[in-house]
C-alpha cells in the first residue's frame, strides 16, 4: 500500500509528496507486491475526511506514473469521482472501504469500468465505527450483511467476476471480533467470492503484544504478526493480503500456496 496522506496510522506522512510515493511504489514492486494499492485519505479510527478536490490531487498523479510504469495499481477510495478518475489514470482495480455504502454512484462507475471491485464490510466513517462494534455472532453477521452488499451491488449493474469481499478487520471491529473472523475465515469464503485481507500493523496486533505495563507493541512493531496472520490467511485461501512489509508476507504467501499445493 502507499498512503498518499499526511495522516495514515502506521506511515501517513512518508509518502505524501507525490515523487516519494511513486518511487516507494515501484520499491514495493520490486519486493514483491503484485498490486500497488494507492489511498488519498485515511481511514483511520477518528479521521476527519478530506474534500474530493484534495484526495484527487494527491492519488491521480501517482496512480498516473505508476501505470506509466508498467506497476498494477489499485486505487482506494470510497468516492465515484476518485474511482473515475484513478481508472482513467491506469487503476486496475477500485478498493472502496465502504462496500459502496458512502457513495451510491460507486457501484455503478465500477460496473462501467470492468474492473475488479473490492467491497469490504463496513458499518460507518471512521469518527463512529468503534461504537458500531457490536454483534452478537460476528462472523454469521459480517457474512450477512457482505451478502446483502454484494446483492446491492449486482443489482446496480456490477459483474459477479468483477467482486472481491474483504471482512474489513478493525472496522466496526474489535480485537476478539477481528480474531474470529480470522479463524473462521472459511465461513467467509463460502459465499463464493475471492477474499482479501488486510490485518496489517493494525490495533489489534499492538494490543496483542502489549508489554507488562499494558502498553500497546508500536504498529511497526507488529509486522511479525502481520507475517503470522498472512500465513494463516493464506493458507486458508485468501485471494490477497493488504500489506506494509511486502518482502517477508510475499514470502509467506508462496509457503502457504507450496503447502496448500502439496495437498491437493
Amino acid at each position: 500500500m502507499v498512503n498518499v496522506t499526511p495522516d495514515s496510522f502506521s506511515d501517513g506522512g512518508r509518502w505524501f509528496d507525490p515523487a516519494d510515493a511513486v518511487r516507494h511504489g515501484l520499491e514495493l514492486v520490486e519486493q514483491g507486491a503484485d498490486i500497488v494499492d494507492v489511498g488519498g485519505e485515511s481511514t483511520r479510527p477518528g479521521a476527519a475526511r478530506v474534500p474530493l478536490e484534495e484526495e484527487l490531487a494527491r492519488v491521480e498523479p501517482v496512480i498516473r506514473e505508476l501505470s506509466r510504469r508498467g506497476v498494477a495499481v489499485s486505487v482506494d477510495t470510497m468516492r465515484a469521482e476518485v474511482a473515475r478518475v484513478a481508472v482513467d489514470a491506469g487503476a486496475g482495480l477500485v478498493n472502496d472501504v465502504s462496500g459502496g455504502l458512502a457513495d451510491p454512484d460507486m457501484p455503478r462507475v465500477v460496473a462501467a469500468s470492468g474492473v475488479p471491485y473490492v467491497v469490504m464490510h463496513w458499518r460507518g466513517h471512521s469518527h463512529t465505527m468503534d461504537s458500531r462494534a457490536v454483534y452478537g455472532d460476528v462472523v454469521a453477521e459480517v457474512r450477512e450483511e457482505l451478502a446483502k452488499r454484494v446483492a446491492s451491488v449486482l443489482a446496480e449493474g456490477v459483474a459477479e467476476s468483477q467482486i472481491v469481499l474483504d471482512p474489513g478487520l478493525g472496522f466496526s471491529k474489535n480485537p476478539e471480533h477481528n480474531w474470529a473472523l480470522i479463524a473462521r475465515m472459511d465461513e467467509l469464503a463460502q459465499l463464493g467470492y475471492p477474499l482479501l485481507v488486510g490485518a496489517s500493523r493494525k490495533r489489534f496486533l499492538g494490543r496483542l503484544l502489549a508489554g507488562q505495563d499494558g502498553t500497546p507493541r508500536p504498529f511497526s512493531g507488529s509486522d511479525d504478526a502481520t507475517l503470522a496472520v498472512t500465513a494463516l490467511v493464506a493458507q486458508a485461501g485468501a485471494w490477497c493480503v493488504r500489506v506494509h512489509d511486502v518482502r517477508p508476507n510475499a514470502d509467506a504467501v508462496r509457503v502457504a500456496a507450496a503447502v496448500r499445493g502439496a495437498r491437493s
